[in-house]
């Protein structure tokens, strides 16, 4: 299954807030919806992308270097539309 474009934000969104729920706000989508993406996302590439410690969320390195790569994508693409 190829990684969606909504997947890639719900990452970068989540990266950038450090929690579901923060992030899940900011997204406008239900903090449950965010989690089914996200292991969605980890399912696909077969490895975490987050460690879940306290109250929130860091990435791991494979999280991070994903990171990168979405940075990227949703620059190219956003850039398509200006």
């Amino acid at each position: 299954m190829p990684i969606k474009l909504r997947q890639l934000n719900h990452l970068l969104a989540l990266e950038r807030h450090g929690s579901f729920i923060h992030a899940a706000s900011s997204l406008h989508i239900t903090q449950p919806a965010l989690s089914r993406s996200i292991q969605s996302l980890e399912t696909q590439v077969g490895a975490p992308l987050f460690l879940r410690e306290g109250h929130g969320v860091v990435p791991t390195d494979l999280g991070r270097v994903l990171i990168q790569h979405a940075r990227q994508i949703t620059h190219m693409t956003d850039a398509m539309y200006e």
